[in-house]
Formats: structure tokens, C-alpha cells, sequence
């Protein structure tokens, strides 16, 4: 698809995307609301700058593949594919409906541009690294990307694999952990600290950068950084304020995982100018 490095197209693209997670989320009566938000920018530099796919060949060989590892996130991934083309946006507001193909986490439905059932914390490493041997066993040049959570790095699975990831040499392998500080029941740091991040990835073999994950130059020059690392994993390591866009919503633990009800919702729209 055609892709942009146009910051205040981007910029504008994710102020609308924004907006439609929210209205998804307050029709579905739940879902998580301040992850989507805080990751919209690095998703929207992603699939509309980044990734070489296409929705009009969903099944496309040569397409890079994306992991949304920390799944409950999902609403952030779905207005992406939506905005692609990849289903009518209409589909959003079936959001958690019964029978709906957009569930609370991802199921695999690669018509749909989701490429793997996701949400069991530390299981997604695995899943990106997998596709990306496949890719180096068929001689393919696609990209596996892969998004974490923080909170997600708490989980032993995920270092397994990431030690993996090192000692193979995936230099196919571009991982995005979204570092904003909170986890379903507060801050991680008063939880179970999980830094220093750079330092502990960085043993286990991957190359790494730290950056402000609402910065799109720093996210755009962090890309072109990843996709230019050679015989080593990437993995970009960005800084995030949950619920970015929303003052309301903005680095509070509350909306980890609550939707906005009718006043919140208004309020919402009305500072991200819909």
C-alpha cells in the first residue's frame, strides 16, 4: 500500500484514529482504552509508513508480518487495519459482539490483516521469532514486527525467547516494546520493576534504542535504524504516556483497562477536535 514519512500526515492520521478507538470502545461498554491510545503513534508510523503489506492481497508471501503480543491493546490494532482497508470500517463498532471477528484479543483472521491469535502475555517473542526463521529458511526478505507491553517484559517466556532471538541472529526480527509505566493494577516500577530494559536486552544479544514513542521523528529515524541493523535482533524500546491525547485519561492506572463512558467520551472527542 502507499505508504507516507509525511509527520503531519501521520499526526493527523492518528488523531483520527484516536478518535474511532474511542467510539469503538464506548459502544463495546469495555475493552482497554489507555494502551491503544498511548501506542497509536508508533502503530500509525507502522502501518502507514513502515511495513510493506497490502490489504487488497491480505495473503501477499512477500508481506511483512506484525505480532501484537500484548494483545488486550487490540482496539489500537483494529482501527489500523480498518484505515487501511484491510474491513469496512462499520466492523468496529462490533467491537466484543458475539460473533464478531474483532474479540478483546487478536484472533487469527489473515483476510483481516491479523496474522496470529494473540493476548497470553510473553507468548508473542516466540510466535515473531518463528515467522522470522520461516522467512530465513524460504528465502524471504519480509520483516517479523513485534509490539510488547512493559508489563508483558514481566513474564520469563518472553526473555526465553529473546534469548533466542540473539543467539540465532534474527536480524529480521523488529521488536517495539511500549514502555509507559502502568499495568492493569498500577505502576509497574511499585509492582515489580522491570528495568533497566536496554541493558538486560542488550545482554541477550539485540541491538537497541531508547525513544519518546509520541516523537515522529525519533520514531520514523528509529525504523530506518532497525531495518538497517544487520547480524543482531532490533528492538525499540519507547517511551509512552498511557492514554495519550485525552488529559483525562493521561499516565492514570484507572484506564488501563476501563472504556469511556458518555460524559468522559464527549469530553475526549471534544480535545482530540472530532
Amino acid at each position: 500500500m502507499e505508504k507516507t514519512k509525511n509527520i503531519d500526515e501521520l499526526k493527523e492520521i492518528a488523531r483520527k484514529l484516536r478518535i474511532e478507538c474511542l467510539k469503538m470502545l464506548h459502544t463495546a461498554g469495555c475493552g482497554h482504552t489507555g494502551g491503544p491510545l498511548g501506542m497509536m503513534d508508533l502503530m500509525t508510523v507502522l502501518y502507514f509508513s513502515v511495513m510493506n503489506h497490502d490489504p487488497q492481497n491480505p495473503h501477499w508471501p512477500d508481506r511483512d508480518r506484525f505480532i501484537l503480543a500484548n494483545g488486550h491493546t487490540c482496539p489500537a490494532l483494529y482501527v489500523c487495519l480498518a484505515e487501511a482497508g484491510y474491513f469496512p470500517k462499520t466492523e468496529l463498532a462490533k467491537l466484543r459482539k458475539l460473533g464478531s471477528p474483532l474479540q478483546g484479543h487478536p484472533k487469527l483472521n489473515v483476510d483481516w490483516g491479523i496474522e496470529m491469535s494473540t493476548g497470553s502475555l510473553g507468548q508473542g517473542m516466540s510466535i515473531a521469532n518463528g515467522i522470522a526463521f520461516a522467512a530465513r529458511l524460504t528465502n524471504k526478505n519480509f520483516t517479523s514486527y513485534s509490539f510488547h507491553s512493559d508489563g508483558e517484559s514481566q513474564e520469563g517466556m518472553l526473555w526465553e525467547a529473546a534469548l533466542s532471538a540473539g543467539h540465532h541472529r534474527l536480524d529480521n526480527r523488529i521488536g517495539i516494546l511500549d514502555y509507559n509505566n502502568i499495568q492493569i493494577d498500577g505502576f509497574n516500577d511499585q509492582i515489580k520493576n522491570v528495568m533497566p530494559l536496554k541493558e538486560k536486552f542488550e545482554a541477550f544479544r539485540w541491538a537497541v534504542r531508547e525513544i519518546d514513542g509520541h516523537n515522529y521523528e525519533e520514531i520514523l529515524d528509529a525504523f530506518d535504524w532497525a531495518k538497517a541493523v544487520t547480524d543482531q535482533p532490533a528492538m525499540i524500546i519507547a517511551r509512552t504516556i498511557l492514554g495519550k491525547g485525552v488529559s483525562l485519561f493521561e499516565n492514570k492506572p484507572k484506564y488501563h483497562g476501563v472504556a469511556p463512558n458518555d460524559e468522559e467520551l464527549q469530553e475526549a472527542l471534544k480535545e482530540l477536535g472530532a
